[in-house]
C-alpha cells in the first residue's frame, strides 16, 4: 500500500449499515480518507455542496430509490472520478458496462488499490482487434464443400451457442466457479475456430487460460457478446439468402 497522501479520497454509496460501516472503517485503516453515503440521493447532495471531492466512488448495485444505471448517469454528470460497482452478488449486465470496475464484496483497501493500480496502466487492448470476425480461409473451404445455405446453418448455430454459453459463464462468475468457466472458454475456443469465428475463439481462449480471474473473466463478457453481434451482422450481410 501506499502512503496516504497517494491514496484517492473514496465516496462509498451502500444502503445497508453494516456493509457501510465495516467498509469505511477497513479503509480508513487502510489509509483511504472516505466518506459515506447511504443512499444514491445523499450522494448527489454531498457532491453538489461540495462536501465530498472523491477520487473514487464505489456503489452498491442494490439500493432503493435512485439505483443502478439511473444513478451511474447522475454520478457521471456531477465527476469524473472512477466509478466501481460493488455487491455480494453479480452485477447486472447494464451496470458491468456502465461503471469502470467491479469489486465483490467483502473487499479490502488492497483489492480496490489493486484495482485502481490496474486502471491507471490503461485500457487492455481489446481482443476484438487481434482476429478478424471471420477467417475467410475457413468460410472459403465450407463453401466448396456444401450450399450457402448450410454455411448459414453453422454460423446460424455458432451465435446461438455463444447466446447459451454467455448466459452459462455469467452464473459460474457469480458463483467464484473459475472451473466452469475455464471449461466454457475451452469449448467456445475449439467450437468456433472449427467454424472459422476466430473473434469469439480469441475470447474463449482467454476465457480458458485466464478464467482463475473472475473479474477480468467478468470484462471478457463484454467483449465475447461484441464478437457475437459481429458475427451476426456478418451474417446478414454476406451470408443473407439472395434473392
Amino acid at each position: 500500500m501506499g502512503t496516504q497522501k497517494d491514496l484517492p479520497t473514496v465516496l462509498l454509496i451502500d444502503d445497508d449499515m453494516v456493509s457501510r460501516e465495516v467498509m469505511a472503517t477497513m479503509l480508513t485503516m487502510g489509509g483511504f480518507t472516505t466518506h459515506t453515503a447511504e443512499s444514491g440521493s445523499d450522494s448527489l447532495a454531498m457532491l453538489d455542496d461540495g462536501a465530498c471531492t472523491p477520487g473514487v466512488i464505489l456503489m452498491d448495485t442494490q439500493m432503493p430509490g435512485l439505483s443502478g444505471s439511473a444513478l451511474v448517469r447522475e454520478l457521471r454528470v456531477r465527476t469524473k472520478a472512477p466509478l466501481y460497482a460493488i455487491s455480494a452478488s453479480n452485477a447486472p449486465t447494464d451496470i458491468l458496462e456502465g461503471t469502470d470496475g467491479f469489486l465483490m464484496k467483502p473487499f479490502g483497501p488492497e483489492e480496490l488499490q489493486g484495482a485502481l493500480e490496474k486502471r491507471n496502466k490503461g485500457p487492455e487492448r481489446s481482443p476484438l482487434t487481434e482476429a478478424p470476425v471471420i477467417n475467410t480461409a475457413t468460410l472459403g473451404q465450407l463453401r466448396s464443400v456444401m450450399p450457402e445455405s448450410g454455411v448459414r446453418e453453422i454460423f446460424a448455430a455458432v451465435t446461438t451457442d455463444l447466446e447459451k454459453r454467455l448466459t452459462l459463464i455469467e452464473t459460474a462468475i457469480a458463483r467464484g466457479d473459475s472451473a466452469e468457466v475455464k471449461r466454457l472458454g475451452h469449448a467456445i475456443k475449439g467450437g468456433c475456430s472449427m467454424a472459422g469465428a476466430m473473434q469469439a475463439a480469441r475470447v474463449g481462449q482467454l476465457l480458458e487460460s485466464r478464467g482463475d480471474d473472475l473479474e477480468y473473466s467478468r470484462s471478457l463478457l463484454a467483449h465475447l457478446r461484441a464478437a457475437s453481434e459481429n458475427l451476426k451482422r456478418i451474417l446478414e450481410a454476406e451470408l443473407s439468402p439472395k434473392e
